[in-house]
């Protein structure tokens, strides 16, 4: 049985790191390239004999230690009342974005097996055909990404519309953040009910708050999910990631997740001193070394490892592996540390 993720997760003694990759899924790998011609991305994570498929082809190419459902974490928001679609290489655009108290007040509850029952099937799916060799994981947006990216109508460089959101009317942005904190609580637990046995919490844009700021609007609602969802299924690990997170690490580790996943501004030992014994950590190499030879990469892996120490690590990159990343190269990622 493979479950070294949950026992590193715990800070339970494994034989060797466990490894898994974010972006495992995706278009670095040629079979996923030859689905993305024929189908759009809504296609290939909404369908799910197509969603299954690509989760599985880095398990069965590389076979790392987690498999991570493919999906996308805007995926329940029309489930709320806010549509959008994802454009090739743009990125996501939502249809009407969210800029007034009377839009919030519209957006209906999530009923997960209502909204997503595709995603229930994807999960259920990848428990049957993964068995024990490897943890299935889920994943969800955190309120405060969700918000920006509803907000500000598609993918941003200064975040100036959301934040300005925040800063100028805070009681409509709570009033969003709350529905959003709801709805995440209840699709992560559907997430787990339905075979996810752990579960990654993304706030990619959170790392664009000062720290003021995101003790006011995104740990709150960070601290609220997890809490809910602890409470109602206590034994299932929850990681929290967040880029460019170096300047709120340790509000991170208020939140309530088991694994705090850290990025590759920081060192592993820095970032273990900073959030203290009790946290494990997930992490961290920069997704450009794996364009760099071979021989360079294991030294690289080697110093993660070693900066993490022997218990309570996941090893992963410190982000998404990039599209151009050499196939082979994350053949290399994965055999290596597996050989540790």
């Amino acid at each position: 049985m493979n479950d070294r993720i949950l026992r590193a997760a715990r800070h339970q003694p494994v034989d060797r790191p466990p490894v898994w990759m974010m972006r495992q899924a995706g278009r670095y790998m040629k079979s996923y390239r030859a689905l993305r011609e024929r189908y759009s991305f809504r296609e290939r994570s909404e369908i799910p004999e197509l969603a299954v498929e690509i989760s599985l082809q880095p398990f069965h190419e590389f076979g790392p230690d987690g498999v991570i459902m493919f999906s996308d974490i805007l995926t329940p928001l029309p489930g709320l009342g806010i549509n959008f679609d994802i454009v090739e290489s743009r990125g996501p655009l939502m249809e009407d974005p969210i800029r007034t108290q009377a839009q919030v007040d519209q957006l209906t509850l999530l009923d997960p097996e209502q909204a997503v029952p595709f995603v229930g099937t994807i999960l259920k799916t990848l428990r049957q055909e993964v068995g024990d060799r490897a943890t299935v994981l889920g994943f969800v947006g955190a309120p405060w990404t969700l918000a920006a990216y509803a907000v500000e109508g598609k993918t941003s460089k200064d975040y100036a519309l959301v934040k300005t959101m925040a800063f100028t009317q805070p009681k409509l942005m709570h009033s969003f953040l709350e529905k959003l904190a709801q709805a995440i609580s209840g699709y992560m637990i559907y997430q787990i009910d339905q075979g996810a046995q752990a579960v990654q919490m993304f706030d990619s844009w959170a790392g664009q708050l000062p720290p003021w700021a995101f003790r006011e609007f995104a740990l709150p609602y960070q601290q609220q999910i997890f809490q809910t969802v602890k409470a109602a299924r206590p034994e299932v690990p929850l990681i929290l990631y967040i880029s460019g997170s170096s300047g709120v690490l340790e509000l991170m580790g208020q939140s309530g997740a088991d694994v705090i996943s850290v990025d590759w501004t920081l060192d592993l030992d820095q970032a273990r001193a900073r959030l203290g014994p009790a946290l494990a950590v997930q992490g961290n190499l920069d997704p450009c070394v794996l364009f760099a030879p071979q021989p360079f990469i294991a030294t690289k892996i080697r110093e993660v490892i070693q900066a993490a120490g022997p218990t309570g690590h996941i090893m992963n990159l410190g982000h998404g592996i990039l599209p151009t990343t050499p196939e082979e190269n994350a053949r290399f990622f994965f055999e290596f540390v597996k050989s540790l």
